[in-house]
């Protein structure tokens, strides 16, 4: 039996009898929750948490099932995204949304575009994720609804109606896991409880803080990054488990992001209450010089002892103290195993290029304390990909000693090797290789479950744009949208092309054919321009 028709009988069974109902039909109310499914955001947060770790089981099993997502700045491009998946891959499986924190302060502060230090409301992240929730079900109700009509259709004609029934019977919904990012708590550990727990609501099954200083915080890939001691991360990483826990969450899932690697200034020299301990171990880091005499100990300096021997950390004049250059692998190292043994699920390493041998250096040197470290990477669109990548293979012929002379040496011209005039030459097919097979090679050999691209639709919303505007508002004039945006939305299947129907018109006359019957007043109809696609 299908359990779409089962429902009908049992919402038929619940109204029977009640004279009052009589004008309420059981498939339409079924029809109405089928697309809703999804209650609250809480609902949401359990679901796609159980999908999570039922991904990161098969990585562990095979690391080819890595999963992927994109950035999105706006429930609609998050639907977008996710309906142009299910179209092209038949499935929404292991494919993700990231909710970026540079993209919600870029975008959607009410301060208006803010740099990526924190500095946006606090509960605009959380706001974001029921947004995009919210789209990702309507993609839901569209999809479903075109699947009713279908079967009203094939009944009014007296075709086949088992395979419509089929199709809702194991309907895949839009609705995915989202990695939010929370930056690194927007204060202490009590306010990065109440934020997680706003965010949880809302739908997110995944939290991602990073160990940065919360009222310092910088956007990974620049500079005056600063690290704050294990003891305190922790602390943060116990607050969001909390949240989860709290809300009935319990496959709620951690992802801990350090920036030691470019990170070389803390704000706090953690007390250490026996050798060995995390705040020994962190203060081991420090750049800081032996005191011979205590007079050289001036007013305000802190001396600890390390190794043995009286030591003083080298403070610069904004009140900060330096790690030891080179220290950072280590740092990094140190980072990821602690966030593990204090309770996060997943890791995320902020890197300066994507290299895979880098990345993979890192993680093998975490698994040998964690086995089970496996990486949230970012794809970032701070790197320049050629560049890095036109650069890794010059670097990796001329140390095999091939023939690179027709080439600019990076080492003399940095940016030579980004000449058009290269874009057919063999190098640069090898680095776009390398490009392309990037995240099923760092899967494999560096550990990395889950690739994400934090800032994708950031740029494509730019160049769609320009080259609209250069057209449009150029000799093209509407030719430039017909061409390149209409046409394009018709001949690519694109639901955007209706937009009418994306936007729910569809579904609002259905439910005045609920409400009112025959004498609803639709919006459809054949006057409606959208019979014209």
């Amino acid at each position: 039996m299908s359990a779409y028709l089962d429902e009908i009988a049992a919402v038929h069974a619940q109204i029977q009898g009640k004279d009052e109902w009589h004008a309420i039909n059981p498939e339409y109310a079924v029809r109405m929750r089928l697309q809703n499914r999804f209650k609250t955001g809480l609902d949401i947060a359990r679901y796609t948490a159980d999908i999570m770790r039922r991904d990161m089981a098969a990585y562990d099993a095979d690391s080819s099932k890595y999963t992927q997502s994109l950035g999105c700045w706006h429930g609609f491009i998050a639907q977008q995204v996710m309906m142009g998946v299910k179209r092209h891959q038949q499935t929404t499986d292991r494919s993700y949304i990231y909710l970026s924190g540079w993209m919600v302060a870029a975008l959607r502060s009410k301060f208006g575009p803010l740099p990526d230090q924190s500095m946006h409301e606090k509960t605009t992240v959380a706001d974001l994720i029921e947004e995009i929730y919210t789209f990702l079900k309507q993609a839901d109700a569209r999809e479903l609804r075109h699947i009713f009509a279908e079967l009203d259709e094939a009944r009014a004609s007296g075709g086949d109606v088992d395979s419509f029934i089929e199709r809702i019977d194991n309907y895949e919904t839009h609705v995915v896991p989202i990695i939010a990012d929370i930056d690194a708590g927007f204060g202490n550990e009590e306010a990065t409880y109440l934020l997680a727990k706003r965010m949880i609501e809302a739908g997110a099954c995944a939290i991602q803080i990073e160990n940065q200083v919360s009222d310092a915080k910088q956007c990974g890939h620049q500079a005056g990054k600063v690290t704050v001691p294990h003891e305190d991360f922790v602390s943060k990483i116990n607050a969001i488990r909390y949240a989860f826990l709290e809300l009935g969450v319990e496959n709620g899932i951690i992802v801990a992001r350090t920036d030691s690697l470019g990170a070389g200034l803390t704000q706090k020299v953690p007390v250490s209450l026996e050798p060995g301990d995390l705040g020994s171990k962190y203060n081991s880091f420090l750049d800081a010089e032996e005191v011979h005499d205590v007079n050289e100990i001036q007013d305000g300096d802190i001396t600890f002892h390390r190794g043995g021997k009286l030591m003083k950390p080298k403070r610069l004049d904004n009140g900060l103290y330096a790690f030891r250059e080179d220290t950072g692998f280590d740092r990094v190292v140190l980072d990821c195993i602690t966030s593990l043994e204090h309770g996060a699920d997943l890791l995320w390493i902020e890197t300066e290029k994507p290299n895979v041998k880098q990345i993979a250096d890192m993680v093998n040197a975490i698994r040998e304390v964690r086995p089970e470290a496996k990486l949230v990477y970012n794809n970032s669109p701070s790197f320049n990909w050629t560049l890095k990548f036109r650069q890794q293979v010059f670097e990796d012929w001329q140390a095999e000693g091939k023939d690179v002379s027709a080439y600019p040496d990076p080492a003399v011209d940095e940016k030579g090797l980004m000449d058009v005039a290269l874009d057919d030459s063999e190098l640069a097919q090898e680095a776009d290789r390398l490009v392309q097979s990037f995240q099923r090679d760092a899967a494999r050999e560096a550990g990395i479950f889950h690739h994400l691209i934090t800032l994708p639709t950031y740029h494509t919303a730019a160049l769609s744009t320009d080259t609209l505007s250069e057209g449009y508002f150029g000799d093209l004039g509407m030719l430039a949208y017909v061409r390149d945006v209409q046409r394009q939305e018709i001949r690519n299947d694109l639901s955007a092309v209706k937009h009418q129907d994306l936007a729910g018109s569809n579904i609002g006359d259905d439910h005045k054919e609920y409400f009112l019957g025959e004498k609803a007043l639709l919006a459809g109809g054949a006057a409606n321009t959208m019979n014209q696609f």
